[in-house]
């Protein structure tokens, strides 16, 4: 199955809301690699790498989780750029 990465923007009240944690733990339980980190903008921007399949999997489970919070979201999909090791928070 190919590997695939995104680049996606989430915007509403998703700060201070555990968005970044909940994303990390969906993001290692599907063994996808990344960073999230809030954006002074009050955005959360997360970068997260592997199988397409995966990556679809941990986008719906993020909208769900925040269904209440997101307002909107901008995903950039790409290919795949080698390095990434594990999924982190970005301070």
């Amino acid at each position: 199955m190919p590997k695939k990465r995104f680049h996606a923007f989430f915007s509403g009240r998703v700060q201070g809301v555990g968005f970044r944690f909940t994303a990390e733990n969906i993001a290692e339980s599907l063994k996808i690699n990344g960073w999230v980190k809030n954006l002074d903008d009050g955005r959360v921007e997360v970068v997260a790498e592997g199988q397409e399949k995966n990556l679809e999997n941990f986008l719906e489970q993020l909208k769900t989780e925040f269904v209440s919070y997101i307002k909107d979201v901008d995903v950039d999909w790409q290919e795949p750029v080698e390095g990434l090791k594990g999924f982190g928070i970005k301070f």
